[in-house]
């Protein structure tokens, strides 16, 4: 009991802390206090964490998780704020070191390093400088990575709501890895495709930010019957009943992931006129997927009605 109560703070002050980063990022990049208001939107997660610690013990519930959510909502502000300032000012952007070597990290490790007796204030500045090196593509990245990741492992550290089994979270736990892989893919790859289309951004930041909303959500793995009751009631069982999984992941697939990515791929490789080798790949990985759950839900009906079909005629014979 306190090692899931643990686990449960842990984890939504963590959330809190990666938001925190996001706002104060957001703060420095834009020369604003005011953005600091940003913060109040940690006051649900705080407020959910207080009734979810004194209601359920800090357990999540079965279909849905209100502290993924409520995270999404404190940080995902600062990644579209920090992203479209990008966007506007590429140009205008100062030196700075590109995390893309192990020489440029000690660079802005070594910024860091101070001398003896040096005041608590300094030493907030040094950190400041060296944080300041880095370039704003990559912080954004790294807000993005952190994101994704920080979803994943908080929900394996998330206290299991009634009726999830460990066998279901370690499916949906392998489901949030591909699909964060594909969503930073489809951002960082997506974005650098962008040159002077500011409506091009609002659409992939809007699609980013509706495919997120599939990690609050665990209806991928959770069924609402059981096998034993599927065959116990097959006259009456309904196909979203027996195959609710299943429905689920073909409605993910097409409305939520990869039919909107593929959208935005065909976009902007005609409408915005960008084409290039690894666009292409990807639009057709993207279609592929399409197609095959297409597929699959023609399968899924069509394996539904057969056996229902032979058991109208066995039970119509005397």
């Amino acid at each position: 009991m306190v090692f899931k109560f643990v686990c449960a703070v842990i984890t939504r002050a963590l959330f809190i802390l990666i938001s925190l980063i996001g706002v104060w990022r957001v703060t420095w990049v834009k020369k604003d206090n005011t953005y600091w208001f940003l913060t109040f939107l940690f006051l649900p997660l705080v407020g959910e964490m207080i009734i979810t610690m004194k209601r359920r013990k800090g357990k999540d519930y079965k279909w849905f998780s209100p502290a993924i959510l409520l995270f999404l909502i404190s940080i995902i502000p600062s990644i579209w704020i920090l992203e479209l300032n990008h966007q506007e000012n590429k140009t205008s952007d100062p030196q700075c070191r590109k995390l893309d070597s192990w020489e440029n990290v000690r660079g802005v490790i070594t910024l860091n390093r101070t001398v003896q007796n040096i005041t608590y204030s300094d030493y907030l500045k040094n950190i400041d400088q060296a944080l300041s090196t880095v370039c704003p593509n990559d912080w954004i990245l790294i807000l993005h990575q952190i994101l994704l990741i920080l979803l994943i492992v908080g929900k394996w550290l998330l206290p299991i709501g009634g009726g999830v089994t460990r066998d279901q979270l370690s499916q949906l736990l392998l489901i949030f890895v591909g699909t964060a892989a594909d969503i930073l893919e489809f951002t960082s790859e997506t974005l650098l495709d962008v040159k002077d289309s500011p409506q091009l951004v609002y659409i992939i930041l809007a699609v980013w930010t509706w495919s997120m909303l599939q990690f609050p959500l665990q209806l991928a793995v959770v069924n609402s019957k059981s096998d034993d009751e599927g065959e116990g009631g097959v006259q009456t069982v309904s196909i979203m009943s027996k195959h609710s999984t299943d429905m689920w992941s073909v409605v993910e697939a097409l409305f939520i992931q990869d039919g909107p990515f593929l959208v935005v791929r065909l976009c902007v490789m005609t409408y915005f006129d960008v084409f290039h080798q690894m666009l292409l790949f990807f639009a057709i990985k993207n279609f592929l997927v399409v197609i095959l759950n297409l597929y699959r839900l023609t399968v899924i009906c069509q394996d539904f009605r057969a056996p229902s079909g032979s058991i109208e005629e066995g039970t119509a014979l005397p």
